[in-house]
């Protein structure tokens, strides 16, 4: 796709014509449809739930998305959608008034699960998990009303790497978000598409397109989160060992049960040695 004015979508007027900016986007483009292709995520002719928060990170989905489909690389349709989840102060006006002077199609759904948060979660406890188990139930709703056979979400690379640490620092078992997953009624797929993706990079990304960032006050408001901890030390081994992330990540990507512990993910009982090959066979 060439950047000229009668040739790209509108999500890309104004681009940066830096030689650093289009390395960056290449970048992004090319991870994307690297996980894409990876982990198997297109059904032709699909219809995506493309889930638009208003951060950095669904910005730079949405994007990539859009620039891969008008490449002709990504044959399904796209419907952005945001969930207000009826935050105090959460500016409603500005994800609608984007999308629609950019030409994207959309669906903006208000429900308030704000209060039933506020409601249900005892003082000093976090709200991730209500928060999220809310908002995934209206997703997934949404996405039967509209058609669409899978939910599209805007976890990066770092997002995997915590959420592995969380669960084997707090939860006891090794896991993380899964680049595709099927919901437990078995009828929606729910994508990652930007597993392989830095999440400085996204930043880098929306900062340079000047989107209109909408942050999260009701989890950003919350100190001492565990995710915030995890995000802290991987920070500090980042910085003390360059490039550790990929490492790390790369370390999920090249799982080997047998060099593990589950015996349900290896037969170790099964395992049986061969015949002791005789050394000094007799004349």
């Amino acid at each position: 796709m060439l950047d000229e004015s009668d040739d790209i979508h509108p999500l890309f007027n104004g681009a940066p014509n830096t030689t650093e900016f289009k390395k960056l986007r290449k970048r992004i483009i090319r991870e994307t449809r690297e996980a894409i292709d990876r982990y198997g995520m297109i059904e032709r002719g699909a219809r995506w739930l493309v889930c638009l928060s208003g951060g950095k990170d669904s910005y730079t989905l949405l994007a990539a998305l859009t620039e891969l489909k008008w490449r002709g690389l990504l044959p399904v349709d796209l419907l952005a959608c945001n969930l207000d989840q009826g935050q105090p102060g959460f500016p409603a006006t500005v994800l609608p008034e984007f999308l629609s002077k950019m030409g994207v199609e959309h669906r903006i759904e208000y429900q308030d699960t704000y209060s039933i948060v506020m409601d249900k979660v005892p003082a000093g406890r976090t709200y991730c998990a209500l928060c999220s188990r809310l908002r995934r139930g209206n997703l997934y709703r949404i996405a039967r009303e509209e058609g669409c056979s899978a939910v599209v979400l805007g976890h990066h690379r770092d997002d995997i790497l915590e959420t592995f640490f969380l669960n084997l620092f707090h939860g006891g078992k090794l896991a993380t978000m899964p680049p595709k997953l099927l919901n437990d009624e078995g009828d929606l797929f729910v994508y990652r598409p930007l597993a392989h993706v830095a999440e400085a990079d996204c930043e880098k990304f929306a900062t340079a397109m000047n989107y209109p960032i909408i942050p999260c006050d009701l989890c950003g408001s919350q100190d001492g989160l565990q995710r915030q901890q995890i995000k802290k030390l991987l920070d500090e081994w980042e910085t003390r060992s360059p490039g550790r992330r990929g490492k790390m990540f790369s370390a999920l990507m090249n799982a080997r049960p047998s060099h593990l512990l589950d015996p349900a993910l290896f037969d170790f009982a099964g395992l049986t040695r061969s015949e002791q090959v005789d050394t000094n066979p007799k004349d």
